[in-house]
């Protein structure tokens, strides 16, 4: 079992910034794959940013040049820096992740994580 937490959300202002962060936690596993998602009310969810092991990332079109996605292997940790915010960037944005859990002798299966989502509101 690999779990996922997110924080950083809240409420900012039209034109303001936020900083999500994502921290995987589990006895043994890799990560491979992370990404954020967002859903919108009555919306559904949308691909937002993702990384792979070997740093290629990926950006929906709506947030290429103001969301940069990182990593940090050390922590387990992927982080969304979120600038120039607008009312359409509100959401519930969720952390997924994927790679390999070692359940015992080195055997390895394939893991499939969701974080609980964290409420990014932007408004005056």
């Amino acid at each position: 079992q690999v779990q996922l937490v997110e924080s950083g959300g809240g409420l900012v202002q039209p034109g303001g910034s936020l900083t999500l962060s994502c921290a995987a936690s589990g006895s043994r596993f890799s990560i491979d794959y992370m990404g954020w998602y967002r859903q919108a009310p009555g919306a559904q969810r949308e691909l937002v940013a993702a990384i792979i092991s070997g740093g290629t990332t990926n950006y929906a079109d709506s947030v290429k040049g103001r969301l940069t996605i990182s990593r940090d292997s050390a922590k387990n940790t992927v982080y969304l820096q979120m600038n120039s915010l607008n009312p359409e960037d509100t959401a519930v944005n969720y952390c997924s992740a994927k790679g390999i859990l070692v359940i015992s002798n080195g055997i390895r299966r394939p893991y499939d994580s969701w974080g609980q989502g964290t409420q990014v509101t932007v408004s005056s």
